[in-house]
């Protein structure tokens, strides 16, 4: 366990625990404000975040970016965003669960550095593996957990949201009850 970010970082980029690390183009360890009370967790990188080695930027982190602005929140500013896994399953399937095991211990230690009041857990993946392994992402969107004190809330992934238009009103509500949540219980989030 690393007690620093940039010895974390370094560490993360440098892994070959698992065969994933064959075919990265690059380790996508996170991007965000360091110090956020709210984490959004994906299940992994797509092939835009593993050539450009930041989560969500292809058309699912466009649409993200456009959600979270809408409830006053930016990757940049007062969120962190990170995986379940650090680098791009082939094909972008469904990283195996000998990928999240190997790749768990580098998001365990983000969540240790930040110790964010918030987690959304952003698609099935993120949400199975966080918040309950039974999750029903399509009936369980938008409803807080409490994990170890740390208040939990799983979505819809941006990606399935562009596959399925129609889920998209269901998703916005979700981040607005985010919104009143962090005004419930974050400090210097907005």
């Amino acid at each position: 366990m690393f007690d620093n970010w940039e010895g974390l970082e370094h560490a993360c980029m440098q892994c070959r625990t698992c065969s994933l690390c064959n075919t990265r183009h690059h380790v996508v360890f996170g991007v965000g404000n360091r110090n956020a009370e709210v984490l959004f967790i994906g299940e992994g990188p797509g092939e835009n975040e593993d050539l450009q080695g930041e989560p969500f930027v292809g058309r699912g982190g466009q649409l993200l970016d456009k959600m979270l602005n809408a409830i006053d929140l930016d990757r940049n500013r007062n969120i962190y965003i990170a995986n379940i896994v650090k680098c791009r399953p082939p094909q972008n399937r469904d990283p195996f669960q000998e990928e999240q095991e190997a790749c768990i211990p580098w998001l365990r230690n983000q969540v240790s550095l930040m110790k964010p009041k918030i987690i959304v857990c952003l698609g099935r993946i993120a949400g199975m593996r966080l918040i309950k392994p039974d999750l029903k992402i399509t009936k369980e969107h938008g409803v807080f957990f409490d994990r170890n004190g740390i208040v939990m809330m799983a979505t819809l992934h941006p990606a399935a949201l562009l596959r399925n238009p129609g889920q998209k009103p269901g998703a916005f509500d979700d981040f607005l009850k985010l919104r009143d949540k962090i005004e419930e219980i974050c400090d210097h989030t907005y």
